[in-house]
């Protein structure tokens, strides 16, 4: 946190007494109500509010105009009128009344005869739009799929070329959050081959940009860049200075994305030119000032700070002008978090800024927005540990942010709550408000990502952080009489690892993940199998074991995350490393003693076989089975098997009958990947031991894949091929031998026989893919293929061998397989032991590579 560092805002507003405050305006922001306006014009000025963030303000001039309309008796105006009103009550959180207001102009225009008259339709079209928009964001996606497809229909026979456009983006939107990927890549290509088909205008340099948008959102950044550069192009042959800038300041937050820091600095300030739009100027330099703080040029940051301050000033108050301003406090505070001289200045600077965006956000009646500038205020205080303006502060953002049911608002006030009561000595109501921002963010774990681009998210800051903490808390003894945790409390922490593992996933395919028939792992009859729960915390580590018909056991490692980090970093130098290393078994050692050694009594008492992990944070990133206990590695002693969360796709032991083999493969060298020259060897042992229908290089395309796997329902799927591993869902594939395929189109290629086939996939082998290199997370992407694939079981190697000892242990494994007796677990610690126990082969980065996911039954 920092020093404490004191500082005083007005009282008015510490203590929320003051009532809503009115400021002048030069532009003038209320709708004139002495005179009557023609509802045409209350039409336009509820647009030009609505489109400035004035959502109150366009709340009342399109009331007046549905007012006035309905007078008049023109019900399709008026159904006009009440769509628009639904979207500004939606801004502002109104839902009761926004649900109204969409009722009543849906109610209105299937009154009317809509085939006779193109504007009807347009109309109508645009009340599906809306009803869209109120379903989407309340988490009913398929209602909304299809209101916007009614929509796009409508759009369609209007010839409306435009709107069609945009609302076959929504529907691209909807289709990738119920993780139909392929329908969302067609509905993507559509949107582009309709842009393409235009002739360089505005319209399709706008167009354009809002398709880069959407791809950017669902993480196809290179694709988002292509459709920015070609509206660029466009903007700047046609001489359209606003477009250029929006369109070089999202340049540079895909450049960021995709952490070209150089490059998105550059960007930011070609966008940031005098004859940008001011608003679009001042959001440019403010991601240039975040970009200087991260990359500590301190100097120039705070150089840049005045002419924000002055360009805030000038804005107009809208919601975006104040999410503007919060950025920019956010922005002051990571400066004056320097400990610097002028810290004290820099915290009363930022203050000040929010005390304004807060006056803003009372002007305009935007209850969302002042709930996040009450909150940033907060955050100021608790950073200079003032905690009870903090206090004060935090629980009327929060009181506000629940009003108008904007549940990613109030989760980070729970949060901080949290975080100021624990900081006050009072862990029980701290444990409170900790369970409070996690029950909110399980309510919208669907779309993590913040509303604004200008409100800097980061899932690893925002979200992940609650969960550890509130673990934590959970976890620790009681500090007067060092009490256990119960039951209850292990148990809920047990719970919240398993809805972080699967809210990271979420936020790596930008969607909610696809949900079968799941059984808890530690309620399967396995008298044999202990599951192991490492949970990293920044001063600890926390081991859970769960045994059968036993209460969950806590150990508790004084060993911090970094220390944790720097031993996995190091052991997987020592295992890429060809030759034995005595400082490669003293790691494993470590790691064993951290891990399994406090376990051992247990273990052994309960005659443990099998091994179940469900690791957490980098542990991810080393194959357990290198644990040494200074004798013996671990997979000398178990059987082992992972586990991406606590449930699995109803597990069931490998069925016998009839069990046969999709292979496919490559040997030689395609895009830019080497030839993998042992590969016909490997599916040529799979067929020796198995009934196998093989694809080798020519005949591995991704459409024969899917053809094959649509033909026949194969209990296993073999993929020799190069792959990676990755952080990041655009940069996980596996590599066919017309293109690679990516994890989303896999799942989907790989679910698509689900129709026609009674069980699912029962093993998934990846048997020459690795980890991207330098990626801390990449496991992830291993974690996101055996969720999102179906199968029952995935088998993986964590690094490409180019080895015949690759082939030699697939044969070994697929001959153990076979065997009626074994299960999936102990048929890979023995193909893993005849190479350890080979002296050709001992080294781990011949056997180690290789881990199984999900059931091991």
């Amino acid at each position: 946190m920092g020093r404490a560092t004191s500082f005083t805002i007005p009282d008015s507003l510490a203590n929320g007494t003051e009532g809503r405050s009115q400021i002048s305006s030069s532009e003038g922001n209320s709708i004139p109500t002495a005179v009557a306006i023609a509802p045409e014009n209350s039409i336009q000025q509820g647009r030009d509010a609505y489109q400035n963030g004035r959502f109150a303000q366009a709340v009342e001039a399109w009331e007046q105009a549905a007012i006035a309309y309905q007078e008049q008796g023109n019900d399709v105006q008026q159904a006009l009128a009440s769509s628009y009103l639904a979207l500004a009550h939606q801004q502002l959180g109104a839902w009761a009344e926004a649900q109204a207001a969409i009722a009543t102009s849906m109610a209105l225009l299937q009154n009317q005869q809509i085939s006779s008259n193109p504007q009807h339709r347009l109309i109508l079209a645009q009340a599906w739009n809306t009803q869209g928009s109120l379903q989407f964001a309340q988490g009913q996606i398929e209602d909304a799929l299809t209101s916007w497809q009614r929509a796009t229909t409508l759009y369609a026979a209007a010839n409306d070329s435009q709107r069609y456009i945009g609302s076959l983006i929504n529907q691209a939107q909807a289709q990738q959050s119920l993780g139909l990927y392929l329908q969302a890549r067609r509905t993507l290509s559509e949107v582009e081959r309709s842009l393409q088909q235009q002739p360089d205008s505005e319209l399709k340099a706008i167009g354009l940009q809002t398709l880069a948008e959407i791809l950017r959102t669902v993480g196809d950044l290179d694709q988002a860049r292509q459709q920015l550069e070609q509206s660029l192009a466009i903007a700047e042959q046609l001489n359209l200075p606003p477009l250029q800038s929006t369109a070089l300041l999202s340049l540079g937050n895909i450049a960021q994305a995709q952490e070209e820091l150089a490059a998105a600095l550059t960007f930011y300030q070609r966008a940031a030119t005098p004859s940008a739009p001011a608003l679009t100027r001042v959001q440019a330099q403010l991601n240039q000032l975040h970009l200087l703080i991260t990359t500590e040029q301190w100097s120039q940051a705070q150089a840049l700070l005045p002419n924000i301050e002055t360009q805030l000033d000038a804005l107009s108050p809208s919601r975006d002008t104040i999410y503007a301003r919060i950025n920019a406090a956010q922005q002051v505070v990571a400066i004056a978090q320097r400990e610097q001289p002028d810290a004290t200045t820099l915290y009363s600077k930022a203050a000040q800024i929010l005390v304004i965006a807060i006056q803003h956000a009372k002007q305009l009646n935007d209850s969302r927005a002042e709930a996040y500038a009450l909150g940033q205020l907060g955050h100021v205080y608790e950073t200079t540990r003032q905690w009870q303006e903090a206090q004060t502060l935090t629980e009327q953002a929060l009181l506000m942010a629940q009003s108008v049911n904007a549940a990613d608002v109030a989760y980070q006030w729970q949060w901080q709550l949290g975080r100021l009561l624990k900081a006050q000595q009072q862990p029980s109501e701290a444990l409170k408000a900790y369970r409070a921002a996690f029950d909110t963010l399980q309510s919208i774990r669907r779309d993590l990502i913040a509303t604004s681009s200008d409100l800097q998210f980061s899932f690893r800051d925002s979200v992940e952080p609650v969960y550890r903490e509130l673990v934590d808390l959970l976890l620790q003894r009681s500090p007067n009489s060092q009490q256990e945790p119960t039951q209850a409390n292990l148990q809920e922490a047990r719970q919240v690892i398993e809805s972080l593992q699967l809210a990271e996933l979420d936020n790596f395919f930008r969607a909610a993940c696809l949900d079968g028939q799941r059984v808890a792992i530690d309620q399967i009859d396995q008298t044999d199998t202990a599951v192991i729960y490492p949970i990293v915390l920044s001063d600890r580590l926390e081991v859970l074991l769960s045994l059968p018909q036993q209460p969950i056991r806590q150990y508790t490692a004084s060993v911090s995350q970094a220390e944790i980090e720097q031993a996995v970093a190091q052991l997987q130098q020592q295992l890429a490393r060809p030759l034995t290393s005595q400082q490669g078994q003293q790691l494993g050692q470590r790691l064993y003693d951290w891990l399994i050694r406090p376990l051992e009594t247990e273990l052994a008492t309960h005659a443990s076989k099998t091994l179940v992990f469900v690791l957490d944070g980098a542990l991810r990133n080393i194959p357990m089975a290198t644990l040494y206990d200074g004798d013996r590695y671990l997979i000398e002693q178990y059987s082992l098997a992972l586990a991406p969360g606590l449930q699995l796709l109803n597990p069931q032991p490998l069925s016998q009958n009839q069990l046969e083999v999709l292979a496919a493969g490559l040997t030689q060298e395609r895009s830019g990947f080497s030839a993998l020259v042992n590969v016909e060897n490997e599916l040529n042992e799979i067929k020796a031991k198995l009934p196998s229908q093989i694809l080798l290089n020519e005949a591995f395309t991704s459409s024969a894949l899917q053809t094959q796997i649509d033909a026949l329902p194969f209990p296993i799927v073999h993929l020799a091929t190069h792959g990676q591993f990755s952080s990041k869902a655009d940069e996980t594939f596996i590599l066919a031998w017309d293109r690679p395929i990516n994890v989303n189109e896999l799942s989907s290629l790989l679910r698509n026989s689900d129709d026609t086939r009674s069980n699912p996939i029962e093993l998934l082998v990846l048997s020459a893919c690795e980890t991207a290199a330098g990626d801390t997370r990449a496991t992830l992407g291993l974690a996101g293929i055996a969720v999102q694939a179906g199968a029952r079981s995935t088998l993986a190697s964590l690094w490409v061998l180019n080895d015949e000892s690759a082939a030699r242990f697939i044969s070994q494994f697929y001959q153990e397989l076979a065997d009626t007796t074994v299960s999936k677990a102990e048929a890979l610690q023995r193909a893993q032991l005849a190479l350890l126990r080979d002296p050709n082969y001992r080294h781990p980065i011949y056997w180690a590579p290789y881990v199984l996911i999900g059931n091991w039954l």
